[in-house]
């Protein structure tokens, strides 16, 4: 009997030890683009799921941003339904969104991906994110001065639009998932987009890193990915002191200005993202600028008009509280 490769093993055991925290055995769904990534994980996925009671498929998103996406897109569903992932199915989208081609992008994809989700009745959706890609999203949220949500990088399991995501390969570096492929014979895609300079995430992964591995040492990956997990425990718990304290400022759908102004600066700040989002502000587009003008309505409040909010959410304070208006 010939031995299991390293790096499949690494791969079953991720995908193992994330399924088996479900309660109950149900439909999951890797999110699989075809590079070596997300093929590892969709190719582990095969494997370990229906050996612990879960049926496995596969989705794949065409963004039809570059010549043969649809091709490349049906030999994913071609090689899933050959491996026994069913439901294999190609999501097109339109990538036509504000904030950029990457956030364009990545927004349609996650919406393309719950759409699916809620259709297949799928109790998990898995993505192929590796501790390369985490210690990426710390340098990137560095670099644009996020606070600890940022720097908290990619959560391990998320629920977005009611439908539950997981990254079961946030521990496995890059090259691990290539040896991975390797070792089953599979031939990973190389998306020309993962190269291009005109993409942020690109220039950090060719052109910056490779400047800290050279500087610093090769831990410099697994010590960002370990940065984001301790914060992103402390970010948590102060996020559930914030869910409190939300309850506590409300006056109807208002907050009042005293309790605000009773919260240490962590939680207050917290409590106006919080009662932002409830107001029906998108989490992408509400960012520490939209947070800081709520913040001196509270702390620096000399008669200031109101402050406007994505989604022409309009917030004014007046008689002790701040309201909002749409």
């Amino acid at each position: 009997m010939s031995r299991l490769d390293p790096a499949v093993a690494a791969v079953r055991v991720a995908v193992r030890s994330l399924l088996s925290t479900r309660d109950k055995p149900g439909l999951v769904l890797a999110a699989t683009s075809g590079g070596a990534d997300s093929l590892a994980l969709a190719a582990a996925v095969s494997f370990v799921a229906p050996r612990l009671d879960w049926r496995a498929g596969l989705l794949t998103v065409d963004h039809q941003l570059q010549q043969g996406s649809s091709a490349q897109a049906e030999a994913v569903v071609r090689w899933a339904s050959s491996v026994g992932l069913s439901p294999a199915e190609v999501l097109t989208v339109e990538v036509d969104g504000a904030g950029g081609p990457e956030a364009a992008a990545r927004s349609a994809r996650y919406t393309a991906l719950a759409a699916a989700g809620h259709r297949l009745g799928a109790r998990l959706i898995l993505l192929g994110h590796t501790e390369d890609d985490q210690a990426e999203t710390v340098l990137l949220a560095l670099a644009r001065g996020s606070g600890p949500r940022g720097l908290s990088g990619m959560p391990l399991l998320r629920t977005m639009d009611g439908v539950e995501f997981g990254r079961p390969l946030l521990g496995l570096s890059r090259q691990t998932l290539r040896a991975a492929c390797a070792a089953e014979n599979l031939v990973p895609w190389e998306d020309p987009h993962n190269a291009d300079p005109s993409f942020a995430r690109a220039r950090v992964r060719y052109d910056l890193m490779p400047l800290f591995l050279e500087a610093l040492g090769q831990d410099v990956v697994p010590n960002l990915a370990r940065t984001a997990s301790l914060i992103a425990t402390d970010s948590a718990y102060l996020d559930s002191l914030a869910y409190v304290a939300l309850g506590q400022c409300l006056v109807g759908n208002a907050l009042s200005v005293d309790a605000l102004s009773l919260q240490p600066d962590p939680l207050r700040t917290r409590v106006l993202h919080a009662w932002a989002r409830s107001l029906g502000v998108p989490g992408a587009a509400l960012s520490h600028r939209h947070v800081e003008a709520l913040d001196a309505l509270v702390t620096a409040w000399h008669g200031q008009g109101p402050t406007m909010l994505p989604g022409g959410i309009i917030v004014q304070r007046s008689a002790g509280l701040l309201g909002a208006t749409a």
